[in-house]
């Protein structure tokens, strides 16, 4: 069994169409989506309508949260310039004023989590999707989490693999499973971002997943795309110039 996770698309349709190009080669048996297709970038309608037409399963972000509450039409308040939030209220109002009704509909329909439930050679194995975490869609699983934290979170929502996006750093933590007599392992597995890395690797990222035994074989998978036609997009249009920027460095 193959499964790809991706995640944080964020509106960058270049990033997805080279990632879904990436997975076409891979031919993994499924393919899931952690949230947040909107925001950031100029294509939020050609995102939702792509992931659509190839069935992806797919969960709620926070930024796919915030638009699906929003009414066409509904002004939101200002920011001014020099606040630090301007920024992000100036993607959400352009988000805002581009979305369709249907693909506003669409994010308002999606689930917070997804759960699979394997067997494995040592028995049953849960694998939970989140966002960012489970209990919240804003909460950061860092990687600088503590191994007692970060056991806490996975045996309260009852995960022995535990995927989610949000922070845009994509990591791979091995933490110890419930028999200290046997060699198994649970797995927190950040899945990055295709559509905005923010751990200095421009490139649309996301994570492929393979089960020969009783543990996975998690692949973390970079893919090259052309990141000045989505940062002169984004300098073309009304969103801030310094999406651009952080898009080219990866920050």
């Amino acid at each position: 069994m193959r499964l790809a996770f991706i995640s944080d698309i964020h509106a960058n349709l270049p990033a997805l169409e080279a990632v879904l190009a990436d997975l076409d080669r891979q031919r993994p048996d499924a393919v899931y989506c952690l949230g947040d297709l909107v925001s950031y970038a100029p294509w939020p309608n050609e995102v939702v309508q792509l992931i659509r037409q190839h069935r992806i399963p797919t969960l709620m972000g926070n930024h796919d949260y915030t638009l699906s509450q929003l009414t066409e039409g509904q002004i939101l308040p200002t920011v001014p310039p020099d606040h630090k939030k301007w920024a992000g209220a100036q993607s959400l109002a352009f988000t805002h004023a581009l979305l369709g009704n249907e693909e506003r509909a669409f994010l308002g329909s999606l689930p917070r989590h997804i759960r699979l439930e394997f067997d494995t050679a040592d028995g049953r194995s849960d694998l939970l999707m989140v966002h960012g975490s489970p209990t919240s869609l804003n909460e950061y699983l860092l990687e600088d989490r503590t191994e007692t934290d970060m056991l806490s979170v996975m045996e309260k929502a009852r995960a022995d693999i535990l995927l989610f996006g949000h922070s845009h750093l994509p990591y791979h933590r091995q933490l110890p499973g419930h028999n200290p007599e046997k060699p198994t392992y649970r797995h927190a597995i950040n899945t990055g971002s295709v559509g905005k890395p923010k751990d200095g690797d421009p490139r649309a990222g996301y994570v492929l997943m393979e089960w020969t035994g009783g543990e996975p074989h998690v692949t973390m998978i970079r893919v090259s795309y052309d990141i000045e036609r989505t940062a002169q997009a984004i300098e073309k249009s009304q969103l801030p110039d310094e999406f651009a920027n952080r898009l080219r460095r990866a920050y």
